[in-house]
């Protein structure tokens, strides 16, 4: 049974319904349909009759690949989201890192080194691994009411080479306890860690594949069902094992031009977010391809791929054929029964 988040003609999230009733609201005039994010919605025209909600649960299980999430109450599970994590932000900075030493060697003109502003706080590739997390929390919390948040903690090595080190000199750490206090500011936060997740599957008779990179049920989203269970509990089994497969689309903003030169020795710009006034990433409905995501653009042409599978459909489309519909910074996959 399909749930479709409703929302209020403020943008509130209220219960989810079913997909039979939302379309009679739709019929009714009580209700319009719209996605958000990919997600079927139901915004309601009239003020709901009431706006009573049960406690609902965002269960979370982390991962250097793949992440889980799932939203259930106890009468429903409501959504099952798989990610793939952002993991291209470190190679992204030591290259800019070696471009940046290497333009000190040429005989052009350059700004003295600063001092290094990186020192402290969060690195960047941690950094934008856990805004990722926060990004997708904030993304449901508009669809639906969530009470509370449960994460599996994961926690860093603090014994090597037979040194002990500070548990807060680990990065992921501080990435984590980063985190955890903006999720405090949104709902409750409970924490379990990994031997409390492995032994509530195991009550419950389920098994975790040991496949990480598959996009099933059982690869993250059984960890993330567990967890959300264990708050609102009402199941002894996954009642709903539907999942989607959400991958970050990755823009190149802050890069200045290409790091290799053209023919005579000029380097094209590079690093822009727009294609021919289309915001790159967003939605969009085009005559033959229907409806797609924008890439890049070269000589007047703009680029479209598929948003299920990122495969790019075309180079070739002309910007007046093209209905840009929503912004977008991921593609959907549905997979599962």
């Amino acid at each position: 049974m399909q749930s479709v988040p409703v929302l209020d003609s403020n943008q509130r999230p209220l219960m989810p319904t079913t997909l039979n009733r939302a379309i009679r609201w739709k019929q009714s005039g009580k209700a319009t349909l719209f996605y958000k994010k990919g997600v079927l919605c139901a915004r309601l025209n009239v003020e709901p009759s009431a706006r009573l909600t049960q406690p609902i649960a965002v269960g979370i299980d982390p991962g250097s690949k793949r992440e889980g999430f799932t939203v259930k109450s106890a009468s429903c599970t409501y959504l099952n989201v798989q990610t793939h994590a952002v993991d291209w932000v470190k190679d992204a900075e030591e290259a800019s890192t070696n471009m940046r030493r290497a333009r000190r060697f040429r005989k052009t003109p350059c700004r003295k080194p600063r001092f290094n502003r990186k020192r402290g706080g969060i690195p960047p590739s941690t950094k934008a691994r856990w805004q990722w997390k926060l990004r997708i929390c904030n993304w449901l919390t508009k669809l639906f009411p969530v009470t509370a948040f449960v994460v599996e903690d994961i926690k860093a090595k603090t014994f090597k080479n037979g040194r002990q080190w500070n548990v807060m000199f680990s990065p992921l750490e501080v990435g984590k306890q980063w985190f955890y206090s903006a999720l405090r500011r949104i709902a409750i936060l409970h924490t379990l860690q990994g031997h409390e997740t492995s032994e509530l599957r195991n009550q419950l008779g389920l098994k975790k594949s040991k496949q990480k990179l598959t996009g099933v049920f059982e690869a993250h989203c059984v960890d993330s069902w567990v967890l959300a269970n264990w708050y609102t509990e009402g199941h002894d089994k996954p009642d709903n094992t539907k999942l989607i497969v959400i991958v970050p689309l990755r823009f190149h903003r802050r890069q200045l031009h290409r790091f290799q030169p053209s023919k005579g020795g000029v380097r094209s710009p590079y690093g822009v977010t727009m294609s021919e006034g289309f915001k790159r990433g967003g939605i969009a409905r085009h005559p033959k391809y229907g409806v797609v995501y924008i890439g890049g653009a070269s000589k007047g042409k703009v680029s479209l791929h598929s948003l299920q599978t990122g495969k790019r459909l075309t180079q070739g489309a002309k910007p007046t054929d093209i209905k840009f519909l929503s912004f977008n910074s991921w593609r959907l996959a549905e997979v599962g029964e």
